[in-house]
């Protein structure tokens, strides 16, 4: 199913945390995460990663590092921060009332 662009990206940073809450990864490695994880669901294009990334770098919720790869390569690695577990934590407290919310909204969830 396509989705509406708009519905993902009020969501790439909590995605984003949550997949590097689990391991550090480099950028097509949380691509790959984020379509596994959701079957196939969001199938992030790198311009849409890498920007995602550098905010959260810039805001000091994640860290990068470089390690080297197969073939001689060298891969960029990023890493939540202490401060990027606080934040995941507040918006996966946030998503949790929104998304209950709408499901209340639009019948899918239990009635007051």
């Amino acid at each position: 199913m396509n989705f509406d662009k708009s519905l993902l990206s009020g969501s790439t940073r909590l995605l984003v945390l949550s997949v590097l809450e689990r391991k550090d990864e480099y950028g097509w490695g949380i691509i790959q995460q984020l379509k596994e994880r959701s079957d196939d669901t969001f199938d992030m294009r790198e311009g849409t990663l890498y920007p995602v990334l550098h905010s959260l770098e810039s805001d000091g919720m994640i860290s990068s590092y470089e390690q080297d790869a197969s073939a001689g390569r060298t891969r960029k690695y990023y890493h939540i921060t202490d401060k990027g577990q606080r934040e995941l934590a507040r918006q996966k407290e946030q998503w949790e009332a929104f998304s209950g919310g709408v499901n209340r909204v639009i019948g899918q969830g239990a009635f007051a």
